[in-house]
């Protein structure tokens, strides 16, 4: 069954619905991040564009429903729900762990051949090949606490809130195990382009790692840095808006591949 324009779903949130724009842009958060991240998005690039936020199960409303901890099946439900939309011409946007499920996602729907993506999006994440041997979702509470705290990417509210940053935990700890265990072929390419936002200083991605996605895809690349960490983009919102608005105009006017913002 198709998605309406102006529906909201269990997986699929709209906080500005956009039913006459002319082409969407689907976000996945990070690991233990929400739709609601990517509310600022929607109110920038709405109604020029359907922003469409993605709930991944385990968080916030869904928080009862246990998380999905292999990658690859959670962007096998994703490019169900991404297909059931209507067709427009669509960009991905992924953020770290919401990076990889977009490029995952993106290798899903351009083997189905339905509305393939026009490009991907990705930030604050090494290329899905750059394999880390690392093993966050392994320990304690107080060390994923630690964790987050290092990447300055956990709303402090939660932080100081000790019922809210319990009940987010098995959500990140979930998140994390996927991510972890996820490997790529050095050879999967994307026919659409691929533009890649990274920080200076994000002690997670090396820019030398970041520059590695050149290698999935078949199109055109860019590498866009920023001054900061992890989470560059929180400080850098209107730079990274403009980029996706010039990414969502070539996307409906091209009909094609569009280059990298």
């Amino acid at each position: 069954m198709q998605i309406k324009d102006t529906e909201s779903t269990d997986w699929i949130r709209r906080y500005r619905p956009s039913p006459d724009s002319g082409v969407r842009l689907v976000c996945f958060p990070h690991a233990g991040g929400s739709a609601t991240f990517f509310h600022p998005v929607a109110m920038s690039l709405s109604p020029v564009a359907d922003v469409v936020a993605l709930q991944y199960p385990g968080r916030q409303d869904r928080f009862r429903e246990p998380c999905v901890t292999d990658l690859g099946v959670l962007a096998d439900r994703l490019a169900e729900q991404i297909t059931a939309l209507s067709d427009k011409p669509t960009v991905l946007f992924g953020h770290s762990m919401g990076a990889t499920l977009a490029f995952e996602t993106a290798v899903r729907l351009e083997a189905a051949g339905a509305n393939p993506p026009r490009a991907v999006v990705a930030s604050g994440r090494r290329a899905p090949s750059v394999h880390h041997a690392e093993h966050v979702h392994e320990r304690d509470d107080d060390g994923i606490i630690a964790e987050l705290r290092s990447l300055d990417g956990t709303d402090s509210a939660v932080f100081g809130d000790e019922e809210l940053l319990r009940l987010a935990l098995p959500a990140i700890r979930g998140d994390y195990a996927a991510v972890e265990s996820y490997t790529c072929p050095a050879d999967r390419r994307l026919r659409c382009g691929i533009t890649v936002l990274t920080g200076d200083s994000d002690p997670r991605t090396s820019l030398e790692e970041a520059a590695a996605w050149r290698n999935h895809t078949l199109g055109p690349f860019r590498l866009r840095v920023f001054s900061g960490g992890h989470f560059f983009l929180t400080g850098h919102r209107a730079a990274v808006d403009d980029l996706l608005a010039g990414q969502l105009h070539r996307a409906r006017a091209t009909g094609a591949t569009v280059p990298g913002g």
